[in-house]
């Protein structure tokens, strides 16, 4: 397999299958998958999550879990050498894995070491792969940390990653990755979880490296958008086959198969705003279409508003110096009933602290959070405990939010039984079927584990149990931020259908103003606690005021992608 200069792939990957025990007939996690990586090239794998994207990549470092079975081959050709890594043999292991091929893994948090200072995590590469030991190690460590543009590397160097942020945790991790100088790079959704903003700095920085280094990299996303701005070539891959292939802009801007082009139609930047998302199904009918209809929005002409914030301000204690910080405020906004409101801004802005002051999971220092003309910020606990049903929030991660222990029916019961809703439980477990039935899932799911579930149902569930007790208004933090583009497409269609059906009021708080635009009609932008700029969707998106929404605006990628 040559190209068509007629030198030979950095990697090659031939009829690579994957697959794991079962029970009964199952296609393979990865199907007779035949793919090249070329030198100095980036190339893009995407698709849903389940679909091999990540095993495809596991298996190139053979970390994959012991008990997958494989076959095919994956050849790696390197300075003149040719290295057969599958079926692996041993000895090149440790030439190879973290040396001549390296890996940025999605969530830095679990892949860094939380007891180790981040410049040690660095130095160990150089001594393991490179033998550069002592002052060495650590002057070349501060090199790479300044040539991955952290900011002050000496003081990095001595931190823990929990004192660092998500951007600069995945700059760390993009240090260890280069200080192998690996022939190829292996990133592995490492911006999925990170602000626009930030996720740009990240993917230039990666496209300068691999510029200025001559490195082959191998990108694993489900976002399209990101694809468009930095990939020379893409394989879109579907239960564990790929089903289109081809240079970046030929793929994205001309797709031939039905799944490629499903997975742009569902993306809200290629939608009008306020409309259902078009989602993939089943692959024989993946280009059908759901009907459009408008979203149902209050008249808030002559409302009182049903959420009402003044001058609301939280501040916490600052370890360093023991004196209160302000991290939110002052504040004033307004939700009517009826309305969706987007709050957008980047990660540690306040965003998520306004959400939980809301709902009471944080004590404001000043001010009032006015709902149904009651100020919430003076109840007796009691009374709280009132207002708690109105008032649901639906956090970022659902496994996090689930108990692991007890079946998804328990969890959905457990608030009625709290708040004494129902008079027994089979009254309760029938409201919990009646709730999973509404978020599209089986009544069977009830006697179900969370871990049964795809992130996506998980995230169904979790809607369920905020909405069995019937609140007026809900929160989502963060709700679809880590899902596929597709699975996406239909939380977001199902938090409207909810929406029209059982009348509540919507704060959706995120960093991705694509999707806060479709949703919304009515944007707020928060910077460093304050609100610096609010006002129609479309007239926010369209036409920022602020030099701060501008930015935000700006850092959205996939802006040549067709709408």
């Amino acid at each position: 397999m040559e190209n068509q200069a007629g030198e030979q792939p950095l990697l090659e990957i031939r009829n690579l299958v994957i697959q794991f025990p079962s029970t009964g007939h199952q296609e393979p996690a990865v199907n007779n998958l035949s793919f090249s990586v070329e030198k100095t090239k980036l190339t893009a794998i995407v698709g849903e999550s389940g679909s091999g994207k990540s095993l495809t990549a596991l298996s190139i470092l053979s970390l994959l879990p012991p008990n997958a079975g494989t076959g095919g081959e994956i050849i790696f050709h390197d300075a003149g050498k040719t290295y057969r890594l599958m079926p692996a043999p041993r000895q090149h292991d440790q030439h190879i894995r973290g040396n001549r091929i390296s890996m940025i893994f999605q969530e830095p948090m679990t892949s860094l070491n939380p007891i180790m200072r981040c410049g040690k995590q660095v130095v160990e590469v150089f001594e393991q792969h490179k033998n550069v030991r002592g002052i060495s190690a650590r002057k070349k460590t501060i090199q790479l940390f300044e040539d991955v543009e952290l900011p002050d590397p000496e003081k990095i160097f001595d931190r823990y990653p929990h004192e660092l942020s998500g951007g600069q945790r995945q700059r760390v991790m993009m240090a260890m990755a280069m200080a192998s100088e690996p022939a190829l790079l292996i990133a592995d959704e490492p911006t999925t979880a990170l602000d626009v903003r930030v996720q740009k700095e990240i993917i230039k920085l990666l496209k300068r490296l691999q510029e200025q280094k001559g490195m082959g990299v191998l990108f694993i996303t489900h976002d399209l958008g990101l694809v468009a701005d930095i990939a020379d070539e893409v394989l879109v891959m579907y239960r564990g086959k790929i089903v289109e292939k081809g240079p970046a802009k030929t793929v994205l801007f001309n797709p031939q198969n039905n799944y490629t082009r499903a997975l742009l139609a569902c993306r809200p930047a290629a939608n009008p705003p306020l409309t259902y998302l078009p989602e993939t199904g089943e692959e024989e009918n993946i280009t059908q279409r759901k009907s459009i209809s408008p979203f149902l929005y209050g008249n808030t002409e002559n409302q009182h508003p049903l959420l009402k914030i003044s001058n609301l301000q939280v501040y916490i204690k600052d370890k360093t110096t023991g004196r209160k910080k302000r991290i939110l405020g002052p504040v004033n906004m307004e939700i009517f009933n009826g309305e969706t409101v987007g709050l957008v801004g980047e990660s540690g802005c306040g965003k998520t602290t306004l959400g939980k002051t809301i709902v009471g999971l944080q004590q404001p220092e000043k001010g009032s959070v006015w709902f149904e003309g009651e100020d919430l910020c003076k109840l007796t606990f009691s009374n709280k405990r009132k207002f708690a049903e109105k008032i649901q929030m639906v956090f970022q991660d659902p496994y996090g939010s689930l108990d692991p222990r007890i079946p998804i029916g328990d969890a959905i019961m457990e608030p009625l039984k709290v708040h004494q809703i129902g008079g027994h439980d089979a009254e309760r477990k029938e409201m919990a079927i009646n709730m999973l039935k509404k978020v599209k899932l089986p009544a069977e799911s009830f006697y179900r584990y969370p871990h049964q579930f795809s992130g996506g149902q998980r995230q169904r569930i979790c809607i369920a149990r905020a909405l069995v007790l019937q609140p007026r208004l809900l929160i989502f933090d963060e709700s679809v931020s880590a899902l596929d583009v597709s699975v996406q497409a239909g939380i977001l269609n199902l938090i409207c259908e909810l929406k029209e059906q059982l009348h509540f009021s919507v704060l959706f708080i995120s960093h991705d103003l694509s999707v806060i635009r479709h949703l919304s009609n009515r944007i707020l932008v928060m910077q460093d606690g304050l609100l610096v700029e609010e006002g129609p969707a479309n007239e926010v998106f369209n036409h920022p005021r602020h030099a701060y929404t501008r930015k935000l605006i700006d850092a959205i990628p996939g802006k040549t992608l067709p709408v």
